[in-house]
């Protein structure tokens, strides 16, 4: 495993500036955003498809730093039902596997999108009961009609370019647990989908991230190092289902927090140990999303946190045994 950085936090920097401080702190892999909602500050792939000079000069930007990539992510909604939106954030994901071959980057990160509640809608629509029987109908055709047949076609073209998509479970969108994530890994059946997992989208859900990671194995692809809190007077009056700003912390159910400072380093190590167990060998790339912290100095404890307890080497010969 490396020690990585969802580089899009940084997105106000120079990329060669953003680089070397990336560096400077021990990181030593780089997620970069090149669309949809985390924008494409620092590698646009327009510029990358169409320029052979330009693709050259990011990756040497980054090897020459002794850094790698670790994926290039379009955080999207290609289910989108507003056609303007939808055609838009598609394009990002289908740009983004384009831009991956080109720079030889083997993942890219996305999600798996929700669209409406039908063919009309102009709205995404995320179910999260089964009951009036409008919403477990309404699921069915979200998933046969539009996310199945998207994501089989999408696979396809991944696999077409040499390249790999990790979906991020994420509430708001289809896929969001282990059950859905496993569910359309099932129905599209290629080998070329897999998961980015983010723990701290499943705290606040209440699942265990080391069953979860043991439950979906070698189907992650890619990590995201953010965590999450319950806030305890909040969540025992409203529950977790909160969709107030990310930025009214006081008031809201749960906020993201840097690692460790949701969990402890106990439930952190647990994640890296199983991730080791089930055969992961790629980057934990920090994400930062700390409402009570600047970016600077919640990327940083994160760094420290993890750089002791990562895991970097393949297990060893069983003298013992």
């Amino acid at each position: 495993m490396k020690l990585g950085v969802f580089a899009v936090m940084f997105g106000d920097m120079p990329f060669e500036q953003a680089l070397d401080y990336i560096k400077s702190v021990g990181v030593q892999a780089v997620e970069i955003g090149v669309g949809g909602y985390v924008g494409d500050a620092h590698c646009k792939p327009a510029t990358i498809l169409n320029d052979s000079r330009a693709a050259a000069a990011l990756k040497e930007a980054v090897a020459s730093r002794g850094l790698t990539i670790s994926a290039l992510s379009a955080h999207a909604n290609p289910l989108h039902p507003d056609p303007a939106i939808g055609e838009a954030h598609r394009a990002a994901v289908t740009n983004a596997i384009l831009a991956a071959e080109k720079l030889g980057v083997e993942t890219v990160v996305t999600f798996s999108g929700c669209p409406g509640g039908g063919p009309e809608d102009k709205h995404p629509n995320w179910i999260t009961c089964p009951w009036p029987p409008d919403f477990s109908a309404t699921v069915k055709w979200q998933w046969e009609a539009v996310l199945i047949p998207y994501w089989r076609e999408t696979a396809r073209f991944a696999r077409e370019h040499g390249v790999r998509v990790a979906i991020e479970m994420h509430p708001g969108f289809c896929v969001y647990n282990a059950e859905t994530m496993l569910a359309l890994l099932d129905a599209v059946g290629s080998d070329c989908l897999g998961t980015n997992f983010d723990p701290s989208h499943l705290f606040w859900q209440g699942a265990d991230p080391v069953h979860v990671i043991r439950a979906l194995g070698k189907s992650i692809f890619h990590f995201h190092a953010k965590d999450t809190v319950i806030d305890p007077l909040n969540a025992t009056v409203n529950g977790v289902l909160d969709t107030k700003s990310y930025t009214d912390v006081p008031r809201r159910s749960w906020m993201f927090r840097t690692v460790g400072y949701g969990h402890s380093e106990e439930v952190w190590r647990g994640m890296i140990s199983n991730l080791q167990l089930v055969g992961y060998e790629g980057a934990l790339s920090i994400e930062h999303e700390d409402g009570l912290m600047s970016k600077k100095e919640g990327f940083e404890k994160a760094v420290a946190l993890l750089k002791n307890m990562l895991i970097q080497e393949k297990p060893g010969v069983a003298y013992w045994a």
